[in-house]
């Protein structure tokens, strides 16, 4: 097709590359001849731009800052203040611990005392009755002793009678009876 093209312009006959454009010279920022108003919109942009950041987009961004700044010391505050009040109740509870076992060793100590006082008042009840049963027992024991041995003494001397009346044939007056049984018995007691 550049052939056709170029064959119907004239006598060129090899192919066409550049575009006529009417741009001269280089990269338009770099051409020497546009730096003065290149640096005029540059100035104009900047002082635009920093009027704008200052005036509006730095305080905005400040008084976030400030805000969010404000937010952290109240909140540390805040942490200080409940860790204060948390050590102050943790005081107390171990001061309130100290006096409830103090109480409870006073009442323990004090409830042992008296368990240990009414033992001892039992202790010896139980010896003063003990004591008595054993005085009754013993009296007891003696009467029985003296009933026994005052019915031995009968049976004795009734026994004694009875065998001298069949070996000898006649019954023994009873006061020489009772004065052998009574030497018999002095001599085993």
């Amino acid at each position: 097709m550049a052939e056709s093209h170029g064959a119907a312009k004239g006598p060129k006959t090899g192919a066409h590359t550049e575009a006529d454009g009417g741009h001269g010279g280089g990269f338009p920022p770099f051409d020497s001849s546009t730096f003065a108003s290149q640096l005029v919109s540059l100035a104009v942009a900047f002082v635009a731009l920093y009027l704008i950041v200052s005036r509006i987009a730095l305080p905005r961004v400040g008084g976030i800052i400030d805000a969010r700044q404000n937010a952290i010391d109240g909140d540390l505050a805040q942490a200080q203040k409940l860790k204060d009040e948390s050590d102050a109740a943790l005081k107390a509870y171990e001061s309130e611990l100290a006096a409830a076992r103090s109480r409870a060793q006073a009442i323990g100590s004090e409830t042992r005392e008296k368990l240990n006082a009414a033992a001892e008042a039992e202790r010896k009840s139980l010896e003063q009755k003990l004591a008595a049963k054993l005085a009754d027992a013993e009296k007891s024991i003696a009467a029985t002793r003296s009933a026994a041995m005052s019915n031995v003494r009968g049976i004795a001397a009734d026994a004694a009678g009875t065998i001298v009346q069949r070996l000898v044939g006649i019954a023994p007056d009873g006061k020489s009876v009772d004065a052998a049984v009574d030497a018999s018995l002095k001599g085993q007691v």
